[in-house]
């Protein structure tokens, strides 16, 4: 199984979206990135890039929570 690095921000955007599943967190974050600020949106289509490969067992094993809740 390959792990994926992500960053205390990647995290935090995707403890913003997530809602259980992989398919969930790519169609809310794909549908939030026309209302993204400009320079937020480069860094949130990495963050997808990042997680698109992973299998839903994969990204069920990642803790997704925001950082500062820690």
């Amino acid at each position: 199984m390959s792990m994926i690095r992500l960053t205390v921000e990647e995290m935090n955007l995707l403890s913003i979206y997530h809602e259980g599943s992989k398919a969930q967190l790519m169609e809310n974050m794909t549908a939030a990135l026309p209302f993204m600020d400009e320079d937020m949106r480069p860094f949130a289509e990495r963050t997808l890039q990042k997680i698109s490969p992973l299998t839903e067992n994969e990204y069920a094993e990642l803790a997704i929570f925001a950082a500062d809740e820690v």
